[in-house]
């Protein structure tokens, strides 16, 4: 058995006091880390102005995240049970907006407009594009817009083959002048290969869109539409 002396046990003692204090930091941190990752939510949305009228709420609220579902709205959340907090107060926070009518194929129909500058980023989540897109031009707006951006796009599919890319106020002819372009059999075909985002069929009926062809246009659409069991849409 190894004896020590009172000097040399004092002398290991400080050491061994050194050491401590010398790690408390580090164990602090450790510390801090072990109850940050155990905290129950992902993201604290704190003190911002809940307006949600399917609860009749309209007033201050901290709302808790965990992955992507809302998991507790109540007055008071401890920032400390969060892996992230947003500072929202003096702002109102919402569900997600829904547009049902909406034209994001930016780039091929004239009257489109970039998705998420304009839809998601004002609190738009979720959009209906109305027709921006037939048979032949709907590959490319579910490629290069719906498979990619932020904002949930669902769209109806235009009976025009070639959806909305022919008219604007420069160009004012519309893509049912010629009812060539209105293919039910290509709508159908798109539409069961796309059910996850299609969700009717879409016709323009006036006179500078469909001329004379109004009412033999809509009856396409109808067509198409009763074929696929999916509402059928008309503007003019």
């Amino acid at each position: 058995m190894h004896h020590l002396t009172r000097r040399q046990l004092l002398k290991h003692t400080a050491v061994g006091v050194s050491l401590v204090c010398n790690l408390a930091p580090d164990w602090q941190d450790l510390l801090a880390s072990q109850n940050q990752s155990a905290a129950p939510y992902d993201l604290l949305v704190k003190g911002g102005r809940v307006i949600d009228p399917s609860q009749g709420l309209s007033a201050e609220r901290d709302i808790a995240i965990s992955g992507t579902k809302i998991a507790r709205v109540t007055t008071t959340i401890a920032e400390t049970e969060a892996h992230k907090v947003l500072n929202a107060r003096g702002r109102i926070v919402t569900p997600g907006l829904i547009d049902i009518h909406v034209h994001v194929y930016d780039g091929v129909a004239p009257l489109g407009i970039p998705a998420d500058p304009n839809c998601i980023a004002k609190g738009v989540t979720t959009v209906v594009d109305a027709g921006s897109a037939g048979a032949y031009t709907f590959p490319g707006l579910r490629q290069y817009v719906i498979n990619v951006v932020n904002t949930r796009v669902y769209a109806l599919l235009n009976i025009s083959i070639v959806g909305q890319s022919t008219f604007s106020p420069e160009n004012p002819h519309g893509e049912l002048l010629d009812l060539r372009y209105a293919s039910p059999k290509l709508a159908i075909r798109t539409i069961e290969q796309n059910r996850d985002v299609i969700l009717g069929v879409k016709v323009r009926l006036s006179r500078a869109i469909a001329g004379d062809h109004d009412l033999a246009a809509l009856g396409l659409a109808r067509e198409a539409a009763e074929a696929v069991k999916l509402p059928s849409s008309t503007s003019i």
